[in-house]
């Protein structure tokens, strides 16, 4: 597989039609998994996944090593994400004290709380809330990286953070009632 990447890598770098689309076919549908991540809708993923895709094979170029293609084509969607999102919302800083419920949930909720209805909840998120929640919790970057990201501080991405942790668990409680909470 390394070797039919480093072909079709090099055919984007030409310009080739069909090595473009046979990248896009390769990856679309996970980057599309990445784009639905921090999109409010679907068809906010579908931009996201298209302009990523332009910006993919216009920057091509900066691809080294082709192993590090699938971290380098997912960064670019999570950047061009949150570019859309910058230029729609302001990220503000919320006065709101980042403490939230601290409460566990019973393994009988976790069992039954399967990916696509976590992934809706969170897709309802606010925007703000979102996306650091995915950056956060998902993508694994710290607090300091989450803020330069988003050009919030540190202690805003926490507060964002505690917020949308706060607002899922409400949703899971409304979900699968109080009682699987201890």
């Amino acid at each position: 597989m390394a070797g039919q990447l480093d072909i079709l890598i090099e055919g984007c770098r030409k310009g080739d039609p069909g090595s473009q689309e046979k990248l896009y076919r390769q990856f679309s549908a996970a980057m599309y998994g990445v784009s639905l991540q921090y999109a409010s809708s679907e068809e906010d993923a579908l931009d996201i996944l298209q302009d990523g895709f332009v910006k993919v094979f216009h920057k091509i170029g900066q691809v080294k090593d082709p192993k590090a293609f699938p971290g380098w084509i997912r960064r670019v969607m999570i950047n061009t994400a949150l570019e859309k999102y910058r230029s729609q919302v302001a990220v503000d800083r919320l006065d709101d004290s980042p403490q939230a419920m601290q409460q566990q949930v019973t393994d009988d909720v976790l069992d039954a709380l399967n990916a696509g209805v976590l992934v809706e909840m969170i897709r309802e998120l606010p925007p703000r809330y979102r996306m650091v929640f995915n950056l956060y919790a998902i993508e694994g970057f710290n607090h300091q990286e989450v803020a330069r990201m988003l050009k919030i501080s540190e202690g805003t991405s926490k507060s964002n953070l505690s917020r949308a942790r706060a607002i899922l668990q409400e949703k899971v409680k409304k979900l699968y009632g109080e009682e699987h909470f201890r």
